[in-house]
């Protein structure tokens, strides 16, 4: 086979890994939520996909490599949805230039950007188990914390540029205020699923949230 012809197979090759490669996530998604994390068998995984054990380690060392790349792509998704939802409610409000919103604003903005966010149950309990694994095994909890710590940097740059365009700051160290908020969230996910809480997230968090970012931020 010639060097074109090779060149030719790449993209084909490169797409069809990639769609073995989702469709492993996805089916992990789905064994990790109804197993557990520590409990799901790489088999059972390659299975729910509809591959073979081969075709897992192909794309994938290890589960755990599985999991974070599962974190990775929800990272990436919550990320989106974040941006996504600042150009849309708080971008024409404040303008190219920046302006300063009412109290009134701030909280009904946060509260519709609240309702872009991922509704996914399964991804809080999947989080929560593998944040045990990670306490447990000292081979995980450093890739585990990279994750975190790189999750909540750009977590926080996204928050802080949305709030200076509203003229507003936070009042305590950024990065810790995001972590304040983003346990809330987690805490509120955790309560709904004991609780059998059917409400959005959104409904369960439009009132916590938005008064919380609003007492950890000043008008500048």
């Amino acid at each position: 086979m010639n060097s074109t012809a090779l060149r030719d197979d790449a993209p084909l090759e490169s797409a069809r890994r990639q769609r073995t490669r989702t469709r492993l996530l996805d089916a992990a998604f789905d064994v990790f939520a109804e197993q557990g994390v520590k409990a799901a068998s790489v088999e059972t995984i390659a299975e729910a996909a509809g591959f073979t054990r081969g075709a897992f380690y192909s794309n994938f060392s290890s589960k755990e490599e599985l999991f974070f790349a599962l974190m990775e792509r929800e990272k990436t998704l919550r990320l989106a949805q974040l941006d996504a939802g600042v150009e849309q409610f708080l971008r024409p409000l404040v303008g190219s230039g920046g302006a300063e919103l009412d109290d009134a604003d701030v909280l009904r903005t946060i509260t519709r950007i609240l309702e872009l966010q991922s509704d996914d149950r399964r991804w809080w309990l999947v989080q929560s188990e593998f944040l045990l694994l990670a306490l447990r095994d000292p081979a995980i909890s450093a890739d585990f914390l990279h994750y975190q710590d790189s999750f909540f940097q750009e977590l926080t740059e996204t928050v802080v540029a949305a709030l200076a365009s509203a003229r507003r700051r936070f009042t305590i160290d950024p990065g810790e205020a995001v972590r304040v908020i983003a346990e809330l969230c987690a805490n509120g996910e955790a309560r709904a699923l004991l609780s059998g809480d059917e409400r959005k997230f959104a409904e369960r968090l439009s009132e916590s949230v938005p008064a919380i970012l609003l007492a950890l931020t000043e008008r500048v």
